[in-house]
């Protein structure tokens, strides 16, 4: 039998009784066992997440099946049969860490591989595209979706306030209304990078990438009613679902395919190739099949190895690069950032966030510097150094990226067409996908002023008439023309 000891490795005689002066008098302050177990308890939670708090999640690898290597260098790539581990984080976006699973929201879908040339996280959604084509409406979009500072209650006034005022967030909007909005479990929902990023291979050429992660399991989808229902029963239906299947040996799988776009192309579509509001349309860049993802242990301690897993988009590896897209732009330093404010200044070097190949760098003590990091020799704490430190190598250079543009704040809803793509997606929808829309919506919308509905409306009605007349009915109000 193990014998209990303090942190510092101190035998415990007593873990039942704190030291008193006497039966009936007070708690010594010299009982450090005592004054340890409670500053400790006190420490046990870190801030949450801004956004994505609620999160559940397992570890799995990528086996590739397709030769893309003309495309990219990256080595996770390089062979046909080569496997990658990786850990993936699904979560909802506005909730906070104790929120329902089955809300109707967008999901995050993270991935972190653990590559021989360091980890690439491909931090994506479950939706192709999102609210926003600019990094500085981002904190705004996320306020509608937080707390009223005065009521502290969700406010369907502010979402819908927003949305009506921001027409690139209709194409989202449509998505998330539809039947698509509350999948049953994680593993019945697709994942995408959503953001365009760059391929570049062995001979400096470049091409520009979307991710699709396409699930294996089917689409499963509960409606409004049948997800609050399931919330009156479990807010954890999510990792009910997750943890159980891979605990049964039912392990999930995803297809991963690329949208691959030549450099040059970017100056020929009808659509700015680069907002992430917009799809790249299958007829015209078709899906190239890459591998298949499969999700088969669970996580032994969920705080260490999940709420502390951190995956930020600029964690790329060689091969695998940016592009022009602004939201990408900013989310580079926005996550890496949340995470040394959330879990510390070296929250790399945590287990689950710690690469799998060497790491030599000169990043210097901060907070739980628990680590080794001298680089093997003490004289080598700068850079450059005569005395065989860390350096540079030329080898790994990524090519120049050539869409360039005067610099200025260009305003983003100029020479944007924010109605064509959702009226796309909505004459896809059938006649029972639509009434469900509307319905949706008029859920969603409950309470809001008259004002905000009709500039709504009149935003449903450029997309297709159908579509603002079908959520005017549902709302039971005149639709203004």
């Amino acid at each position: 039998m193990k014998t209990m000891t303090t942190s510092g490795g101190a035998p415990i005689a007593d873990n039942q009784n704190s030291a008193t002066a006497g039966p009936r008098g007070p708690v010594m302050m010299q009982d450090y066992q005592l004054i340890e177990k409670l500053a400790h308890q006190n420490r046990e939670r870190i801030p949450e997440r801004v956004v994505h708090a609620k999160g559940w999640g397992a570890y799995g690898t990528l086996t590739v099946t397709e030769d893309i290597s003309k495309y990219t260098r990256a080595e996770i790539f390089s062979k046909v049969g080569k496997q990658t581990p990786l850990l993936t984080r699904f979560s909802t976006v506005a909730g906070e860490l104790g929120a329902a699973d089955a809300e109707r929201d967008v999901r995050g879908f993270s991935i972190k591989f653990y590559t021989e040339e360091g980890n690439w996280d491909l931090v994506g959604n479950n939706t192709p595209v999102f609210f926003i084509r600019d990094p500085l409406k981002f904190p705004d979009f996320i306020r509608t979706q937080k707390r009223h500072p005065k009521t502290n209650l969700r406010s369907t006034t502010a979402m819908w306030d927003f949305w009506s005022l921001s027409p690139e967030s209709l194409h989202q909007v449509t998505i998330l209304m539809s039947d698509r909005g509350i999948p049953k479990t994680p593993m019945q929902m697709n994942g995408y990078g959503s953001h365009t990023f760059s391929f570049y291979n062995t001979d400096g050429e470049r091409f520009w990438v979307k991710f699709h992660f396409k699930t294996q399991q089917g689409h499963a989808h509960y409606t409004n009613a049948e997800g609050a229902e399931l919330i009156g029963q479990t807010r954890e239906s999510y990792q009910e679902e997750l943890f159980g299947a891979i605990e049964r040996g039912e392990h999930p799988k995803w297809t991963m395919y690329v949208q691959i776009m030549p450099e040059a192309d970017a100056d020929k579509t009808s659509y700015n190739p680069f907002d992430l509001t917009k799809v790249w349309p299958h007829s015209e860049y078709p899906l190239i099949k890459v591998g298949e993802m499969e999700l088969n242990r669970n996580a032994d301690n969920y705080f260490a190895e999940i709420e502390q897993a951190a995956f930020s988009p600029s964690n790329v590896v060689p091969g695998i690069g940016f592009s022009p897209d602004k939201v990408l732009q900013g989310r580079l330093f926005a996550y890496a950032d949340a995470h040394r404010y959330r879990i510390g200044t070296h929250y790399e070097a945590l287990p689950v966030n710690a690469p799998k190949c060497p790491v030599h760098h000169y990043h210097k003590d901060g907070s739980m510097r628990f680590f080794q990091n001298d680089t093997g020799n003490p004289d080598a704490y700068y850079e450059p150094n005569s005395v065989g430190g860390p350096s540079q190598d030329e080898s790994y250079r990524e090519p120049p990226l050539t869409v360039t543009g005067d610099i200025d704040r260009h305003n983003h809803r100029d020479g944007n067409d924010d109605y064509v793509q959702p009226r796309a997606l909505f004459e896809l929808f059938d006649a029972g996908q639509r009434e469900r829309l509307f319905s949706n919506i008029a859920a969603a919308m409950g309470g809001v002023p008259d004002e905000i509905v009709q500039r709504q409306l009149a935003h449903f009605e450029k997309i297709h008439p159908d579509y603002a007349q079908g959520v005017a009915d549902a709302l039971g109000v005149t639709l203004l023309r």
